[in-house]
């Protein structure tokens, strides 16, 4: 098993990851869903339908959504038939503005979100037919614990789908993105959403993060999945996981 760099919103603070992590998404939630727009060029739309598709391939009639933040994914999920959604984050903040969007969208019957840590998740083995992750697993504080999670609390045949951020391999676009996450991702964050140190610390924890044939090998050799393949998206900025129980 391999060490994993930590990396944290504040490197100057005695404060854990988690909470660290916790306190950044409350101070930005009122302007993360317009930011995130804007950083991903609305890229992201896309990317969380192809999610939908791959999880909408099982026929789910129970789903976890993990890290949801302010539930977009979540709420792309809905549109499977009869599927039933539970939405978690440790971020208050994010959850109040997903939660909004819920009942305005009347999917208040169909998604429920609720306060949970991902490493320790208030579910019993089996529960979920599936499991998503949307830009989140690289906020676990202890990324192979909150992994083993996802893979507990799904019930066995079960499928797991994260999407995350990843880095281009190919000129020019590796420099390309470099560039954009090094100089104007934290600019957007200063401007936009008076907050640089956290769009700064989430392009660091992009950059570093475990990704493609690395992290899948975690979730196959390490998690104990048995079949993983990941898909990459518009020229690798993203990627898509999938891993079955």
């Amino acid at each position: 098993m391999q060490q994993e760099e930590i990396v944290t919103p504040d490197k100057n603070s005695n404060k854990g990851k988690k909470e660290q992590v916790q306190e950044m998404f409350d101070t930005i939630s009122p302007s993360y869903d317009g930011l995130n727009r804007v950083m991903t060029l609305r890229m992201d739309i896309s990317w969380r339908k192809h999610v939908r598709e791959k999880i909408a391939q099982i026929k789910p009639g129970t789903i976890l959504d993990v890290a949801t933040g302010t539930g977009d994914l979540a709420i792309e999920l809905s549109k499977i038939p009869s599927a039933h959604i539970t939405a978690v984050d440790i971020s208050q903040g994010m959850l109040s503005v997903g939660e909004k969007k819920v009942k305005e969208l009347g999917l208040s019957e169909r998604i429920v979100m609720q306060v949970a840590d991902s490493e320790n998740l208030p579910f019993a083995d089996g529960s979920f037919d599936a499991v998503t992750v949307s830009f989140g697993i690289r906020n676990f504080e202890n990324l192979h614990k909150g992994l083993s999670e996802l893979r507990r609390v799904l019930r066995p045949g079960g499928r797991l789908v994260i999407l995350e951020t990843s880095v281009p391999t190919r000129f020019p676009y590796k420099q390309g993105y470099k560039l954009y996450t090094k100089f104007i991702v934290p600019l957007m964050g200063k401007l936009l959403a008076k907050n640089k140190n956290a769009y700064a610390y989430l392009s660091e924890s992009a950059a570093k993060f475990p990704f493609g044939k690395k992290l899948s090998g975690i979730l196959k050799d390490e998690i104990g999945f048995s079949k993983v393949h990941f898909i990459p998206q518009s020229l690798g900025v993203a990627t898509i996981y999938i891993a079955d129980k």
